[in-house]
């Protein structure tokens, strides 16, 4: 891939962790890992002088945890927003949502693996937001997509295609996966994805797949 690469910063209280996380994400050659913090308080005064792309937070942190640092950077009262993927051993419901609504852009298992907290990364840059599938159909079933201007239309408003789509969207397909279920190009999967999100008036495939199973297509 061309272009500078994308600037990460790493928040976690075990350093066994960070240095794992360091060795996948440095081994990308569109990476690099520009700050590590081992508490929230020290990752947020780094984010704020590192201007990093992304962070990667633990949810369980001393001084300030990863959802309240998350809120901080990433929700609606921060002064430049950045982008937040949580990645934890913890998949409570509880945490899940809170993160979600606190701006996240991705909510990874640490047991995942190095494939997943890579397209966790890239899901992010591209204004995607990534969850592990372990939890996605569990959550998706739960979460509410937030209030918006314009109410949502129905799956009338999709083509077939696209609701194709949306079914592998709520199933916690990436854009990759979904291009290989459906036999067509990454990026057209990616077109269709935000066609859809124009149609139905949600800013990303979480909301998109929040959707699908409140209108009871999944």
């Amino acid at each position: 891939m061309s272009g500078t690469p994308t600037r990460i910063l790493l928040a976690d209280d075990q350093d066994d962790v960070r240095s794992g996380f360091r060795l996948v994400l440095n081994s990308q050659p569109d990476m690099t890992v520009v700050g590590e913090a081992a508490d929230g308080a020290t990752a947020l005064d780094l984010a704020r002088h590192l201007r990093p792309d992304v962070v990667l937070a633990d949810i369980r942190m001393p001084r300030l945890d990863g959802l309240e640092l998350t809120r901080l950077l990433a929700g609606p009262e921060a002064t430049r927003p950045t982008r937040v993927v949580v990645v934890t051993t913890f998949d409570l419901d509880d945490y899940v949502h809170t993160a979600l609504h606190h701006g996240a852009c991705g909510f990874l298992l640490k047991r995942s693996g190095p494939t997943l907290l890579i397209e966790g990364v890239r899901a992010a840059m591209a204004g995607d937001a990534l969850i592990s599938p372990q939890i996605t159909v569990r959550l998706l079933r739960k979460l509410s997509p937030p209030p918006a201007a314009r109410p949502h239309p129905g799956p009338e408003a999709l083509t077939d295609r696209e609701r194709e789509i949306v079914r592998l969207v709520a199933r916690g397909s990436t854009n990759q996966e979904i291009a290989t279920e459906l036999v067509i190009s990454p990026g057209t999967a990616k077109t269709h994805l935000a066609n859809i999100q124009s149609k139905l008036n949600l800013r990303n495939r979480v909301e998109i797949a929040s959707w699908s199973w409140q209108t009871g297509l999944t």
